[in-house]
């Protein structure tokens, strides 16, 4: 499932394309993805301006003027495509098969939006733009980890008294939005931190954040940066919105790469990997401690 490197690569390639625009038309090619369509869908869209395009967490948020936004979730194959139809433009091949392009919205620019999902996981909501964050897709969700409050007292606030493992306390999106499986791995080695060790090592009796709290909440943002700046990973269908892929992949250092040596400088450890809360976790057993 793309994680938040993933989901804010594409909003940051639709959203040059979009704000501003006004939708022209809205083709719904069934009645719903995962989920049925809202009631009047298409009639809800057309007419109106895209005023913003953000995210949060793992959705896609398209506020739109007349007081509504379109929620978007990729689910686990689903990729947004930007096509230029104004005469004479030029056509980039299209990166996914067209039978699976479910709604197609076409801007007063020219620009046609589509979003493909072969394996139609993902959805689409629209919910009053005031109280969005009381839709009950968004309303239990936790801490951006990008966000600049987010540092190791903040982690430590988060995780303390838990004595759940390390890597499943992180991903718990009630405690922190975005986090999956991919990312929590490679910052858990960058910090050298274990991911079965119990998440409330990482505050003090008094609460205050540990060393190992400053590592791990220093190693998420770098990881999810570096990330972003890579155009996320492409393991297997995502795809920036201009059909382009992600290639952070090439840069893992623990995540997918069993029976490899670790990385690490001076390190002779080899990554293993074991089942975690039913995900494949991959770690250096001899310096993530």
């Amino acid at each position: 499932m793309p994680e938040l490197p993933e989901v804010e690569t594409v909003m940051r390639g639709l959203a040059p394309a979009m704000v501003g625009a006004r939708i022209e038309a809205v083709e719904l090619r069934r009645a719903g993805i995962r989920f049925p369509f809202p009631p009047r869908f298409g009639e809800r869209l057309t007419g109106k301006r895209i005023e913003a395009l953000t995210r949060r967490a793992k959705y896609l948020l398209v506020r739109l003027e007349g007081g509504e936004t379109l929620i978007a979730h990729l689910g686990m194959s689903g990729s947004f495509r930007i096509e230029d139809m104004t005469p004479g433009a030029f056509h980039r091949e299209r990166s996914k098969d067209p039978k699976h392009d479910h709604v197609v919205i076409r801007l007063d620019t020219g620009t046609v939006v589509t979003f493909n999902d072969p394996r139609r996981f993902g959805f689409m909501d629209l919910f009053a733009t005031e109280g969005l964050e009381t839709h009950p897709r968004l309303s239990a969700l936790g801490d951006e980890p990008l966000a600049p409050g987010f540092d190791a007292a903040r982690l430590a606030a988060l995780l303390a008294g838990s004595r759940a493992p390390l890597k499943a306390a992180l991903l718990d999106q009630k405690r922190i939005a975005g986090l999956g499986n991919i990312y929590v791995c490679e910052a858990l080695h960058r910090a050298k931190l274990s991911p079965f060790r119990p998440a409330g090592d990482l505050a003090d009796a008094r609460g205050s954040p540990t060393r190992a709290a400053g590592a791990l909440a220093k190693a998420i943002r770098a990881v999810l940066q570096e990330a972003i700046t890579a155009g996320g990973s492409t393991l297997r269908d995502h795809r920036q919105a201009d059909g382009a892929l992600g290639y952070f992949q090439h840069a893992f250092e623990v995540y997918d790469r069993e029976g490899a040596a670790c990385s690490r400088p001076a390190c002779a450890g080899t990554i293993a990997r074991d089942a975690q809360s039913g995900r494949s976790t991959f770690y250096c057993p001899e310096c993530q401690k």
